[in-house]
C-alpha cells in the first residue's frame, strides 16, 4: 500500500535475541500495537527492547519501541518472555504429507502485490504448497545469496512461510500479524524450511523443521488483523500517546488543595502525621518550591529529591491505598528547569 513495512517476524527475531541475553527461551505473547513503518528518507529507524526483571516464576515483560530521529518513542509491540520452550510435533518424513493436495503458488507474489502487499527479492520465498483440511504445508528457502547464519531464523524466511496460508485463501486482503503466542526457536541460520500451518479457534499453529526434519521454530499461535493504508502512512502516532491537558472545573472547596475522587480534601505531606495512627488522605500532595541556585546543581539536587521521596513513600505500606501528587510551577514552561526534572521523573 506504498509504505515499507517491517514485517512482524522481525520484531519477533529482534525480542527473542534480547530474552536469549537473559536466559529466556521462549516468547509468551506479543502483540502488536503499530506498525513499524520505514521512512522514504532519512536516516532510518531507531529501534530499542525493554526487558524487565522477572517474577516469582521467572516470566519478564518485554516491550519494543521505535522512533525517527528525536521523535518521541512509539510503543510497536509488547509482551512476555519466559523459560520452557518444547519443540514441534511435526513429521517430515513422508513429504509432502499423504493426502495433502498441491496448491499452485506459481504466480502467488503477483496476486498479493495485486491486493496492496508487494514482497521484495528477498521476502519471495515460498516455493511449493499443499493442503490437507484445515492443515497447509509448504517449503520456503531464502533466495541465492541471501545468509541465514545472520538470524536465529532469518525475517524474510520466517515470514516467507506465512505466505503459504494466504496463497490458499485462508487470510483477507491487507492482513499482517498480530498477535503472537508461544513462540520458540529450535535452531539457527536455517535457509531452507519445511512449514505446517494449522488454522483453529481464530488463529494459526505453525511448526518449522530444516528438510531434515529437524525443529527449527514454532508458533502456538499467530492472529492477525487487517491494516490500512493510513494506518501505515501514520505509524498508528497520529492518535495515541499524545499528551493533552484537560481543563477541570474547580468550586471553592477545590481552589487550595482540591479534592480526590471520593470528595475527600487533598493533604500536604507536611500535614501526614509520621506516627501510624495518622488517617492517610487519598492523595497527598507535595509542592517543589524553585530556590535560586546554579542550574545543574539545582537540577541534580531536585531529582534526588524527588527520586528519595518516591522510594521511601513505596517502602511504607501506609501509603499503598494513597497517591502521592507533586506539585510544580513553571516546570512544564521550561521556567523552572529543576521544576521540569521533578514533574519530568514522576
Amino acid at each position: 500500500m506504498g509504505s515499507v513495512l517491517v514485517p512482524g517476524t522481525a520484531l519477533v527475531e529482534v525480542v527473542l535475541r534480547a530474552a536469549d541475553e537473559v536466559g529466556c527461551d521462549l516468547l509468551e505473547e506479543l502483540t502488536l500495537a503499530a506498525p513499524l513503518v520505514l521512512p522514504a528518507s532519512g536516516a532510518g529507524v531507531q529501534v530499542q527492547v525493554w526487558v524487565g526483571e522477572p517474577d516469582d516464576s521467572g516470566r519478564r515483560s518485554v516491550a519494543l519501541h521505535g522512533r525517527e530521529g528525536e521523535e518521541l518513542w512509539t510503543l510497536h509491540a509488547s509482551g512476555a518472555v519466559t523459560t520452557g520452550a518444547e519443540p514441534p510435533a511435526f513429521d517430515t518424513s513422508v513429504w509432502p504429507p499423504a493426502g495433502a493436495e498441491p496448491v499452485d503458488v506459481a504466480d502467488c507474489y503477483e496476486r498479493f502485490a495485486e491486493s496492496g502487499l508487494a514482497y521484495g527479492p528477498a521476502f519471495q520465498g515460498l516455493r511449493a504448497a499443499w493442503q490437507d483440511g484445515e492443515n497447509i504445508y509448504a517449503e520456503v528457502r531464502l533466495p541465492e545469496g541471501t545468509d541465514g547464519t545472520a538470524y536465529g531464523l532469518h525475517p524474510a524466511l520466517f515470514d516467507a512461510a506465512l505466505h503459504a496460508s494466504m496463497a490458499v485463501g485462508e487470510n483477507t486482503e491487507g492482513t499482517v500479524p498480530f498477535s503472537w503466542s508461544g513462540v520458540s526457536l529450535h535452531a539457527s541460520g536455517a535457509s531452507q524450511v519445511r512449514v505446517r500451518i494449522r488454522h483453529a479457534d481464530g488463529g494459526a499453529s505453525i511448526a518449522i523443521t530444516d528438510p531434515a526434519g529437524a525443529p527449527v521454530a514454532s508458533v502456538d499461535s499467530l492472529v492477525v488483523r487487517p491494516v490500512s493504508a493510513d494506518q501505515l502512512r501514520t505509524g498508528g502516532r497520529d492518535s495515541l500517546f499524545t499528551l493533552d491537558w484537560v481543563p477541570v472545573p474547580l468550586t471553592e472547596e477545590r481552589v487550595a488543595l482540591g479534592t480526590d475522587a471520593d470528595g475527600e480534601p487533598f493533604r500536604t505531606y507536611a500535614d501526614v502525621d509520621s506516627s501510624a495512627e495518622a488517617e492517610i488522605p487519598g492523595a497527598v500532595l507535595v509542592a517543589w518550591a524553585a530556590e535560586p541556585a546554579d542550574v545543574v546543581e539545582s537540577v541534580h539536587a531536585a531529582t534526588a529529591w524527588a527520586l528519595g521521596l518516591v522510594q521511601s513513600w513505596l517502602a511504607d505500606g501506609r501509603f499503598a491505598d494513597a497517591r502521592l501528587v507533586f506539585v510544580t510551577r513553571g516546570a512544564v514552561s521550561g521556567d523552572d528547569l529543576a521544576g521540569a526534572a521533578v514533574w519530568g521523573r514522576c
